[in-house]
């Protein structure tokens, strides 16, 4: 079944009649068409990697980024869209900073995947917003030692010992 012109594509909050959201669809679709990246639990840390793509001659080197430092214990990578991945990588740290402001210490990586995982959820519960066009892969060290965790467009969050999208 073709979602053109069908008109179930319009909005984030209509189903079809197969009960697919075409546009949580069509933002993982551009997780797919990304950069790989990838990520590994290791038992004393995180590894992230990130496919160095250059899309044209006229993108400056480092302009582009994909790998990103949230807070002094975690970091992320996006695939996707790079706006939507520096939004959610803004939260992220305002999520991370917030956390310690009030507690006086770092954030743990399950609490940080949680919030920004509810964070890309609540753009697809209203009509009015889009869901994020990037996943991420979020890791970290911190009492309970390393964590890694996958972000979907659809807001579900699941901790992992390996991962790689795009």
């Amino acid at each position: 079944m073709s979602s053109i012109g069908t008109g179930y594509d319009l909005s984030v909050t209509t189903f079809s009649p197969d009960g697919r959201v075409f546009q949580v669809e069509y933002a993982g679709k551009a997780v797919d068409n990304s950069g790989t990246i990838v990520g590994i639990k290791c038992k004393d840390g995180i590894v992230l990697g990130v496919e160095k793509l250059i899309t044209s001659k006229m993108i400056l080197a480092g302009s582009n980024r994909r790998l990103h430092s949230v807070h002094r214990n975690s970091g992320l990578a996006v695939a996707g869209l790079a706006a939507d991945g520096r939004q959610i990588v803004s939260r992220a740290k305002s999520e991370a900073a917030n956390y310690e402001k009030v507690y006086g210490e770092p954030m743990p990586v399950k609490e940080l995947a949680d919030r920004v995982a509810s964070y890309v959820h609540l753009c697809t519960l209203y009509w009015w917003l889009r869901p994020f066009g990037c996943g991420v892969i979020l890791g970290g060290y911190d009492r309970d030692g390393p964590q890694l965790y996958m972000i979907e467009p659809s807001g579900l969050s699941y901790e992992i010992f390996w991962c790689c999208s795009g």
